[in-house]
């Protein structure tokens, strides 16, 4: 008599059984890559935005927006290289910070400064300044010590002599442009606290939590006057040459003193700078 061959009921459920393991192995590994994919296209994207500052500053005699009013010239950098970037509200976004807090029909999300971290991954926005071409969203930020005002109309306290102006300085591979942010600006200082958690809403003394997020395992993009991007330590936001007269080894710094004990619970598992 002919016989069917076939899988009996046991050895289906080893089959599936071993599927189910494999599978539960190879999940982390593949959202790891999945995050290290986009964690490339992020300073990808960062590398992009360094030639369209860097074709802003050749067009305006090596100097950068001024930060003020509505002119091309002296807008915040959304607005000012609006014509470089053809206002791509995607293009203005990390790979891992694409959904905005407040939507285009202004329903707000209420993730911003959350206790539980879920505005790290959002982006700022949608808004619009009222003269800007569209509705915006982004989560980068640029170093607002990079601008070019005119005297008297300086956006921070600190004086004229902080602003870098441009992009032709000593040390600019050590200077900050843009970054990922939760804001499309931010006046950093060496004495700024480091957030309680990561998201935690900024304020005066803390506005370097403007930058601080935890979006790449621990580092985040940064693009620097000299167009390069690198992933910056979170810690190491601290050392980076903000303004003119920033310290590089302040009181959150290795040279400055910290210690783990200083730190919020959160960055204490992060490399020290």
């Amino acid at each position: 008599m002919y016989r069917q061959k076939g899988f009996t009921l046991i050895e289906l459920l080893v089959v599936i059984a071993i599927i189910a393991l494999l599978m539960a192995i190879l999940m982390p590994a593949l959202s790891r890559v999945k995050r290290q994919a986009r964690s490339v296209a992020c300073l990808s994207k960062l590398k992009q935005w360094g030639l369209f500052f860097s074709m802003y500053a050749d067009d305006w005699n090596g100097k950068f927006n001024r930060g003020f009013t509505a002119s091309p010239r002296a807008n915040r950098w959304i607005y000012a290289l609006g014509d470089y970037y053809k206002w791509d509200d995607e293009f203005t976004c990390c790979p891992n910070a694409l959904k905005p807090w407040v939507d285009e029909y202004g329903v707000n999300s209420g993730a911003e400064g959350h206790a539980s971290g879920t505005g790290v991954t959002m982006a700022w926005g949608y808004m619009n300044q009222g003269h800007w071409e569209k509705q915006m969203k982004g989560s980068y930020g640029m170093n607002g010590w990079c601008v070019d005002p005119q005297a008297g109309n300086e956006p921070h306290s600190g004086g004229p002599n902080l602003f870098w102006r441009g992009p032709t300085v000593n040390g600019a591979g050590f200077v900050p442009l843009l970054l990922e942010a939760q804001r499309y600006n931010g006046w950093a200082l060496e004495t700024d606290r480091p957030p309680s958690y990561s998201g935690e809403r900024w304020n005066d003394n803390a506005q370097m939590g403007r930058f601080c997020l935890d979006r790449h395992d621990g580092f985040g993009g940064c693009l620097f006057l000299d167009w390069s991007a690198r992933k910056v330590g979170l810690k190491e936001f601290w050392t980076l040459k903000w303004h003119r007269e920033y310290n590089q080894n302040g009181p959150w710094t290795v040279g400055g003193g910290v210690t783990a004990s200083d730190w919020p619970d959160w960055l204490n598992a992060y490399k020290d700078y």
